[in-house]
This record gives structure tokens, C-alpha cells and sequence, in this order.
């Protein structure tokens, strides 16, 4: 089979009907299209004939993204519909307009805040999953998008363990998650929990901070002792204006053993939300702080002024009449 993208541009796969190519990865292509029946948008994420083609990866993809489709929560991409369409394996999920990745190509990093709000949807995501016994194995920039309003929702859930299910299995030597951003137990080949979700957080969140990645190298063998090996550059380095806080944060979740990150994604998501509770309070005390009145500033009880000053005008009158008058008589 040797079905090429531009080949599915106009045509109808399953209840849906493809219109542009948006992006592409490793193993599948994402088209936009719409839903037939109402013109709603989807993203349709179409598996490349390689791997449509070959039984058992097929199989882990649809099984995989049907264990996503029941990840229901407000900061994860929701999956509409699983699908086979003759030769076109696919499944369907909600279309955002932007990514971390194509925000920071067009603007830049983000402010601290904004940062803070991203990191701290992305862990409610994992805190979530993780939960349930699922790690997402490639979070980064690109697996990042944003809703209308804003919100951060993760993709791709799913995707990577399907591929080391495969890889498992078969024996096939296949590249699982992104070089630049795999943990070091990632890239060792050990077992993974969690905390490897967190490591990458911390290189997408110092890619976010600061516009460039921890480790970069075109070798992925010298990325892989990167990662192993050699502590990061402190952001505040390459972004002197970022916080302390917001550094520790992104170091912890960059330190190289797992027991040296946060706990869990429970722990990052509790210090999240403490920070974003001050700083709630803070906004919330400049609001209700009303400016000082006149009255207030010279030590007036409210509404004095009302009177007093026009007494006062009375009195300074009558005291030069009477001034005038007791000159006179002399």
C-alpha cells in the first residue's frame, strides 16, 4: 500500500470528511476535516500505510486509543470515534486552532504567569491519567494545544505506549517518545512510572521559560548521555526575569533520578495551585484596596468636608469684616 496524504484530501473516512493536512509525526498524519452529518471540526489522526498495513501495530493503535477515549477530563484532548475505512485506520478527536509550540514559534516564551497556568493544567492532566494507571510517554511542546479560552489540553495519549507495546512484543527497534525530551530512565531503557511524564513537563516548561531546550544535539546517542549526565543550565540563566520558584519547579522536574523529582504529579499540581491561590489572593486584595479619598488623606471623617468647609469660609469672612470694622475705629 503506498497511500500518500494528498490522497485523502476530499475524501469522506468514515463519518467524517478530510479537507487539510496539519501535521505529521513518526507514525500517523493529522488532517483537519469535519463531521458530515453537521460540519462540526475534528482533527483526524490517520495512521501512515506502513503501519496500517502491519496487524499487530494496527491492533496496539486502536486498543490504545480506545484506553484514551475514556480519559475524559478537561485538560485532555477528547477522542470522538475509532475507526477503519477500507485500507485508513483513524480515530477523531476535537480540533484547536493552536499549540505550545506554535504559540512559542510566533510569540515567544510566555509571561511567568501564563507559564505557571500552563504547567499547572498540563499536571492536572497527568495527575489524572496517572492515576488510572496511564503514562502519556511524550509530552512536549507539540502534544500541548489550547482551547478557545485558553486552556491547556494534552494529545497523543496513548500513542507511545502503543509503540513500545509493539516494540515489545516484536522485537522491532523502534524509536519511543522524543529524543530532546526523553527522561533519562527513558533513555536507559528502564522501567517508567509517572515521574517520567514530569521530566519531560520540566523540558517543555524550560523550552516554554526560556525559547530554547535543556540538551540539544542532531546525535540522539549524545542526546540519550545528556539526559543521563549532564545537569541542565539554570533557566534564569537564559531568562534572568523568571522567578526562583518558577526555576526550582522546572529543575525538580528535571533532576536526573526519579526519587528526586516530585512524588507524583499530585505533589507539582498541590504546589501549582498554592502558588496560583496567593496569587488569586493578592489580585483579589488590589481589587477590594479602594484609593484613599481627600477626606480620608487629611484624617477627615467621611463626609465631613461636606460641611466643614463651607463653615470654615464663613468664619474666615466674618473674622476680616471684623478685622475691617475694629481698624476703622482707630
Amino acid at each position: 500500500m503506498s497511500l500518500q496524504a494528498e490522497e485523502l484530501l476530499g475524501r469522506t473516512i468514515g463519518p467524517f470528511t478530510v479537507e487539510r493536512l496539519i501535521g505529521q509525526g513518526g507514525f500517523a498524519w493529522v488532517f483537519a476535516g469535519r463531521r458530515t452529518a453537521d460540519g462540526a471540526p475534528v482533527a483526524l489522526k490517520v495512521l501512515k500505510p506502513r503501519y496500517a498495513g502491519d496487524q499487530p501495530f494496527e491492533t496496539r493503535f486502536r486498543n490504545e486509543a480506545r484506553v484514551a477515549s475514556e480519559l475524559r477530563h478537561p485538560n485532555i484532548v477528547r477522542i470522538l470515534d475509532i475507526g477503519k475505512t477500507g485500507e485508513v485506520t483513524y480515530f477523531a478527536m476535537d480540533l484547536y486552532s493552536s499549540s505550545l509550540a506554535s504559540r512559542l514559534a510566533r510569540d515567544g516564551p510566555p509571561a511567568e504567569t501564563d507559564l505557571l497556568r500552563i504547567a499547572r493544567d498540563v499536571t492536572s492532566a497527568l495527575a489524572f491519567a496517572h492515576a488510572g494507571g496511564i503514562i502519556h510517554r511524550d509530552i512536549k511542546v507539540d502534544n500541548i494545544l489550547f482551547t478557545s479560552d485558553g486552556t491547556a489540553v494534552i494529545a497523543d495519549f496513548g500513542i507511545a505506549r502503543a509503540v513500545s507495546g509493539y516494540a515489545t512484543a516484536t522485537g522491532v527497534n523502534m524509536t519511543i517518545g522524543t529524543p530532546h525530551y526523553v527522561s533519562p530512565e527513558q533513555a536507559q531503557g528502564r522501567p517508567l512510572d509517572g515521574r517520567s511524564d514530569l521530566y519531560a513537563l520540566g523540558v517543555t516548561l524550560y523550552k516554554a521559560a526560556t525559547g530554547e531546550l535543556p540538551f540539544r544535539s542532531n546525535d540522539w546517542f549524545e542526546l540519550a548521555r545528556m539526559h543521563v549526565e549532564d545537569p541542565p543550565e539554570p533557566p534564569r540563566n537564559r531568562r534572568p526575569d523568571l522567578s526562583k520558584r518558577a526555576e526550582r519547579i522546572i529543575l525538580k522536574c528535571l533532576a536526573k533520578h526519579p526519587d528526586d523529582r516530585y512524588a507524583s504529579a499530585e505533589e507539582l499540581l498541590a504546589e501549582l495551585e498554592a502558588i496560583a491561590e496567593v496569587g488569586r489572593r493578592t489580585e483579589s486584595f488590589g481589587r477590594a484596596a479602594a484609593p484613599l479619598s481627600a477626606e480620608a488623606r487629611r484624617g477627615l471623617p467621611p463626609g465631613l468636608s461636606r460641611w466643614v468647609l463651607p463653615v470654615a469660609a464663613v468664619l474666615v469672612v466674618a473674622l476680616v469684616a471684623l478685622l475691617v470694622v475694629l481698624l476703622g475705629r482707630r
